[in-house]
């Protein structure tokens, strides 16, 4: 007879990794403010585009990483970046890397500090006939597992992060949170959490464009921590992945000029329940995850709606229509990292009394930007963690002040997110 896991136990595996993503209702939050400290340090800006050299697309979370430092930042979906360096490093050269394509390492005394466009070449050796030393798909993620300990940092780190949340009523952004976040890394090797402490903090909604329905995100930047599956790994891959996952080999590749292994996976067709499908991107040479991009099994979209809903009102029904994935990690001396991450989410609730339903779609992100050693004595108090129930609050500062990040390097916001701005910007000054 054919195992079946059984749905309450995968539920119960889902609902922490993204523990209450959503709150739908009328509820408020309180929230600290952290006080926002002046920037004393001198730093330049370099701004630009990161391209495909052929077909001038746009190149999106390409890695812009500043050499012989930890200071690294992402471009954006229009392939966009902004690159904040603090001038004693401006002799420095730059390694652009972007999976699939040719690094390209350039000096800073290169940049145009307006308008800097740079071209990357798709790597252009033939891959898929690689010879692999593993025997099937499976044994290769299996390896890559248990070699967790030796491929990731197994220091305290303490890093340096930009978080962005938005909210779309369907084309329409009426909700946007940035933050600079510290993350307290614990070790790979060990079951301690996470410690998160906001630095500094914005946010506006417009709660006019909700309707009668106040949209909110619970969890803030520790829903992009969850999807750090090497530090999290049974919330995806367990003891009992091999009996609900079917594991292939997909063309190889290339990134930061090192051969990549690419392993599609997806839930065997016997399970009904809803899991995830996806790929994995492993190094060759070391065995590490470096990339994943997955998305949540949504045929059955009633049992997938009690991964995220906390509450909703009675005369609605919340279904989800998105659930995408993605996670990033950095390598440095031989070791691994996380980098970025970022989950993209769509609901359509469904009115008992009304003629048309409402669609809303949420984008969260967290990008490392610098990090360092740290030790257990650096860890903030209990009173100035951030929780993981947090809803970013109301009250943040708002959108007012365009100095607001200082040197902190930040994701370049899409030309849509601009616009979102400048609205908000003008209404603040009629208020």
């Amino acid at each position: 007879m054919i195992k079946q896991v059984s749905f309450s136990a995968r539920k119960s595996l889902i609902t922490s990794f993204f523990l209450g993503l959503f709150i739908i209702g009328f509820q408020n939050s309180g929230y600290a403010t952290n006080i926002i400290l002046n920037d004393t340090i001198g730093f330049n800006e370099y701004r630009g585009s990161v391209i495909d050299s052929k077909t001038k697309k746009p190149l999106e979370f390409a890695t812009l990483l500043i050499n012989g430092t930890n200071i690294s930042t992402i471009t954006n979906t229009q392939g966009n970046f902004l690159l904040k360096v603090p001038k004693k490093y401006t002799n420095r050269r730059v390694t652009v890397s972007f999976l699939g394509y040719t690094s390209k390492v350039i000096s800073l005394s290169d940049f145009d500090k307006d308008n800097t466009t740079i071209k990357l070449e798709t790597y252009i050796e033939e891959l898929s006939e690689v010879k692999i030393n593993i025997k099937d798909a499976t044994s290769l993620v299996q390896e890559m597992l248990k070699r967790k300990g030796d491929n990731y940092y197994n220091d305290d780190l303490k890093m340096t992060s930009f978080y962005r949340e938005t909210i779309k009523k369907r084309r329409t952004y009426v909700s946007l949170s940035e933050a600079v976040v510290e993350i307290y890394k614990q070790p790979y090797t060990t079951d301690r959490s996470d410690i998160l402490k906001i630095y500094k903090a914005r946010k506006s909604t417009d709660y006019n464009k909700l309707d009668t329905v106040a949209f909110k995100l619970r969890g803030g930047p520790f829903n992009t921590l969850y999807v750090d599956i090497m530090k999290n790994t049974s919330m995806l891959f367990d003891e009992n992945m091999v009996d609900v996952y079917d594991f292939t080999f997909d063309n190889s590749t290339k990134i930061d000029n090192r051969l990549i292994h690419v392993v599609n996976f997806k839930q065997k067709r016997y399970v009904t329940d809803p899991l995830f499908y996806g790929k994995l991107y492993i190094d060759a040479q070391t065995l590490a995850l470096t990339n994943a991009k997955f998305y949540l099994n949504l045929d059955n979209k009633q049992k997938a709606s009690k991964f995220f809903i906390i509450k909703k009102p009675k005369d609605a029904d919340v279904l989800p229509i998105e659930a995408y994935y993605q996670v990033e990690y950095r390598e440095k001396e031989g070791k691994w990292y996380y980098g970025y991450s970022r989950i993209q989410l769509g609901f359509k609730i469904d009115w008992t009394k009304k003629w048309f339903n409402t669609l809303y779609y949420t984008t969260i992100e967290m990008a490392v930007t610098d990090w360092e050693k740290s030790d257990v004595s650096q860890l903030p108090k209990l009173k100035d963690r951030l929780r993981p129930s947090v809803i970013m609050s109301d009250n943040t500062s708002g959108f007012k002040d365009p100095e607001f990040w200082g040197a902190y390097n930040v994701i370049e916001p899409d030309k849509p997110i601009e616009s979102a701005i400048e609205k908000i910007q003008k209404q603040l000054k009629k208020d």
